[in-house]
């Protein structure tokens, strides 16, 4: 924006008072309008006759606050014929290659400082995308520093399924993760865990079963470690807690104290022959259908395995 400047003693001007004020008023639109347009002080005819009169016009040559063609003033242009140059206009006002040359200096700062912005906006954003991480990223990017890299990066033991073996360890893929009917798997079938050195027995029960069992509960560390350790606070044996722990995690259901209780009577009242081990028929175990007809069948008949039953 350019700006046509007005001395502050212009009211009292002895050219202002012969011209007049309505004369005085097109002398101001008109050196708005060569501001705007950078014409350097010259009006064009078109302009004068829009803005004032031709007696305003006039009254402003005769007062030498413009100058028409032709004129005798040694500081201020020619005009072409038929429009007006206003006096020392130069004098007082920047030329068009000064308004020109500041423009195009703001605009450049202006360009400047939108590229800095900007660039201040990105890296709060994306504080890692910064050129000096990105170069140094371009640096390690080849796969033998990748693969060092991994080698660096170290977990801890106590992460769920890093410890041992997991559910899924020694299993189809396409099936469906079930507990495997091993020895150490199976209900009541497995030994709790030796304590080693000064490690508490409820501490080593619990790192075991979280190692096996952590990763597909939903329940907190805290929690599990507190049951176990009121269950042995309790009297329970470790062996019988590891059997009813041992059942609750390949069934997925939480350890509390209710849960441990409702395993051990499981346990205890489920018939055993040897040690460790469940007796199956001699044809193979029956599914709860097939028990549940045989019970039927053997109370019909009255038979003494319905006594035993």
């Amino acid at each position: 924006m350019s700006w046509f400047k007005v001395d502050d003693r212009t009211h009292s001007h002895p050219k202002v008072l012969r011209a007049g004020n309505a004369a005085l008023g097109l002398w101001v639109r008109a050196g708005a309008y060569a501001a705007q347009h950078l014409t350097e002080g010259v009006i064009p005819a078109v302009v004068a006759q829009l803005y004032g009169t031709a007696p305003q016009a006039r009254k402003l040559v005769a007062a030498g606050m413009w100058h028409a063609q032709g004129h005798t003033c040694p500081t201020c242009p020619q005009p072409p014929a038929g429009d007006y140059v206003m006096h020392d206009y130069l004098t007082y006002n920047p030329t068009r290659a000064t308004v020109e040359d500041d423009r195009a200096k703001a605009a450049e700062r202006q360009r400047r400082a939108r590229e800095k912005a900007a660039e201040q906006r990105n890296q709060e954003r994306n504080p890692a995308d910064s050129s000096a991480n990105r170069a140094r990223i371009d640096d390690d990017s080849s796969p033998e520093n990748r693969e060092s890299l991994t080698k660096k990066i170290e977990f801890p033991d106590d992460i769920a399924g890093q410890g041992g073996t997991s559910q899924r360890d020694g299993m189809d893929p396409s099936r469906s993760p079930r507990p495997d009917p091993s020895p150490t798997t199976s209900y009541g079938g497995s030994n709790p865990p030796t304590p080693q050195g000064e490690q508490a027995p409820a501490a080593e029960m619990f790192t075991a079963w979280w190692t096996r069992y952590g990763r597909a509960t939903a329940q907190g560390k805290t929690s599990v470690r507190r049951a176990i350790e009121e269950a042995l606070g309790n009297g329970i044996a470790p062996r019988e807690l590891w059997a009813a722990l041992d059942r609750l995690g390949a069934t997925s259901k939480p350890v509390t104290g209710g849960t441990l209780q409702f395993a051990l009577a499981d346990i205890r009242k489920t018939p055993a022959a040897g040690a460790d081990v469940i007796p199956l028929a001699a044809g193979g175990r029956r599914g709860r259908v097939a028990q549940a007809a045989h019970l039927f069948a053997a109370a019909l008949a009255n038979t003494p395995e319905e006594n035993a039953q």
